[in-house]
C-alpha cells in the first residue's frame, strides 16, 4: 500500500471515458489492509419484490463516477487529502441463494472492519444492510442510524420470507443490532396496506420524518436535530435512492411520488459531518429503470459526498 493518499486518476491523464471504471477511478485492491475508508460493490437484487436491476447498480455507479473530481467545491472538502481511500471490488454473493448471500456479506464487511477501514457500499438492493449491520454491531455494539428512505423497510416478512428488502431494520431490531432511540428515518411516503404502517418503527424509538411534513423546507433545521440526538454513538447511513422523487432519480426498483428533492439529500447527508459515522450505504440504483444514467451519477455523487463527511476530513 503506497504511504501518500491515493488519489482518483485524473481527466487530465487519462480521458474520462478511458481507462478502468473503479469508484471515482480510484485503485482497486484485494485487501482493506492500510486503508482509512473503501468502496465496496455488493452486486444483489435477489430480495427485491418488483422491479428488478439492482445488481448492475455497483457497475453502473461506478462507471458515471468518473465525472466525479476529488475537491467538494460546496464544503471545502478534500477527502483524498485526509485518507487513504481505494475501491475493493464487489462482494462475491451467491447470486441463487439469498440465505447463503447474508452470511458471505458479513464476513467480507468482518474483514474490512478489522483493519478499522470505513466501507461505503454501492447497492444492490437494501437487504444488504442487514448483513452489513450484523459486522458493525459485532464490533461497535448497537449502532446509531440514519436512514433516508420512501419505505420503512420493517415488514416482518414479505411472501412468508422473513429477509428481503423490505425487511432488512426489522430485523436489525430483534437481533439488537440498532440503538433504535438515535435512529432517524426521513423521506417515508406512499401508499399503504393500513394507517399503522408506519407505528412500529414509532414504537421501538425511532424518529420518522414523512416526505410530506418537508417537503419545501432545508433539512439543515433537522440534522442539527439528529447530530444532537446520535452525538458520538457510532452511527451507519443507509440511502435507499427512491427516497428521492422518481422525477430525479427513476432508474429505481419502488418509485414513489412525492419524495425528497437532490439539494435536499445533499442536505442530509453534508448534515452528518460531525457524526461518528462507522460505514454508509447506496442501494436500489436500477440502471435497466434510467437509460440515460441519471440515477446512477446521483448515487455516485452522494456516495462522494458520505466519503466527504467521513470523520477526519476536514472543511475549510
Amino acid at each position: 500500500m503506497p504511504t501518500s493518499p491515493n488519489q482518483p486518476l485524473s481527466g487530465n491523464a487519462m480521458p474520462r471515458f478511458g481507462g478502468i471504471a473503479s469508484m471515482m477511478r480510484l485503485p482497486v485492491v484485494t485487501t482493506a489492509q492500510g486503508l482509512n475508508a473503501a468502496f465496496i460493490g455488493i452486486p444483489l437484487d435477489i430480495g427485491t419484490s418488483h422491479r428488478p436491476g439492482a445488481r448492475f447498480g455497483p457497475r453502473q455507479i461506478r462507471a458515471e463516477s468518473c465525472l466525479l473530481r476529488p475537491y467538494n467545491m460546496a464544503t471545502g472538502a478534500a477527502p483524498f487529502d485526509a485518507l487513504q481511500v481505494a475501491d475493493l471490488g464487489d462482494v462475491p454473493i451467491n447470486t441463487y441463494s439469498l440465505e447463503k448471500s447474508l452470511p458471505i456479506i458479513t464476513g467480507f464487511y468482518e474483514q474490512v472492519l478489522a483493519n478499522d477501514c470505513i466501507p461505503l457500499t454501492l447497492g444492490g438492493d437494501h437487504t444488504i444492510a442487514l448483513p452489513i449491520l450484523r459486522a458493525m454491531a459485532k464490533k461497535h455494539g448497537p449502532v446509531a442510524m440514519v436512514h433516508i428512505d420512501a419505505h420503512a423497510d420493517v415488514n416482518d416478512d414479505m411472501f412468508g420470507e422473513r429477509i428481503a428488502h423490505g425487511t432488512p431494520f426489522r430485523r436489525a431490531v430483534e437481533e439488537g443490532l440498532l440503538a433504535c432511540d438515535k435512529v432517524f428515518q426521513i423521506g417515508l411516503r406512499g401508499t399503504g396496506y393500513a394507517s399503522d404502517d408506519f407505528d412500529w418503527p414509532r414504537q421501538q424509538g425511532f424518529t420518522i420524518v414523512p416526505a410530506h411534513e418537508v417537503w419545501y423546507q432545508s433539512l439543515a433545521p433537522l440534522m442539527e436535530r439528529v447530530r444532537a440526538t446520535i452525538g458520538n454513538t457510532p452511527c451507519y447511513l443507509s440511502f435507499d435512492i427512491d427516497g428521492i422523487d422518481p422525477a430525479y432519480a427513476g432508474g429505481t426498483g419502488t418509485p414513489e411520488v412525492g419524495g425528497l428533492s437532490v439539494p435536499q439529500a445533499l442536505e442530509i447527508v453534508r448534515g452528518c459531518w460531525g457524526l461518528n459515522l462507522v460505514g454508509a450505504d447506496l442501494v436500489e440504483v436500477s440502471p435497466p429503470y434510467d437509460p440515460s444514467g441519471n440515477t446512477a451519477l446521483l448515487g455516485a455523487n452522494l456516495l462522494f459526498e458520505m466519503l466527504c463527511v467521513l470523520p477526519g476530513v476536514p472543511r475549510r
